[in-house]
């Protein structure tokens, strides 16, 4: 386990500010209780700086998971990768978000996008591309994604027409439950 190298910090706080924006100081900048970002075999843990002192004295082979998982570092390319467990992180701070009907939050958990007649409501001026947190309309966080097209053109869009493309699903818990930690 180790810090994050400048390389990788700026990978890392691209990825979170397209979700949250400048929210981000919210997760560094901690008075309460400060916390870091660590590397261990290619995934990032944010976790309390108290349990990373804690932790160094565990030998590297013998330390599996540390804090909250955020994602991880792509070995061939070195992008970054949000995982699904850093969802309860993102969604208290999230600048857009989608909220999904009823009858849309089953095909966005088996891992489908999200289609415009499944859209409850949208945050307005979402900007096309850009990061959003995925909601069921009781505002429990489903998952995060990218809108396909700005909140002014998914009004004229036609009910079959995808609104967000999924990155990652409450769903993934299961489905991928071999490889997610």
């Amino acid at each position: 386990m180790r810090p994050l190298t400048d390389v990788e910090t700026e990978r890392l706080f691209e990825k979170l500010a397209s979700y949250m924006g400048r929210n981000i100081t919210h997760l560094i900048d901690r008075s309460d209780d400060p916390h870091v970002f660590r590397l261990q075999r290619e995934r990032v843990y944010y976790v309390r700086e108290s349990i990373a002192k804690f932790a160094v004295s565990v030998a590297r082979d013998k330390l599996l998971s540390i804090g909250t998982c955020l994602g991880k570092f792509t070995k061939k390319t070195g992008k970054f990768k949000l995982h699904i467990t850093a969802l309860d992180h993102i969604a208290s701070h999230a600048k857009y978000k989608v909220w999904v009907k009823p009858n849309g939050e089953m095909p966005y958990l088996y891992g489908n996008n999200v289609v415009k007649a499944h859209v409850g409501r949208m945050s307005e001026d979402t900007p096309e591309h850009q990061g959003v947190l995925v909601y069921a309309m009781n505002d429990t966080p489903l998952g995060f994604g990218v809108t396909a097209r700005s909140t002014a053109e998914v009004r004229r869009l036609d009910p079959t027409a995808i609104t967000v493309f999924r990155q990652a699903d409450a769903g993934e818990y299961l489905r991928e439950e071999d490889t997610l930690f």
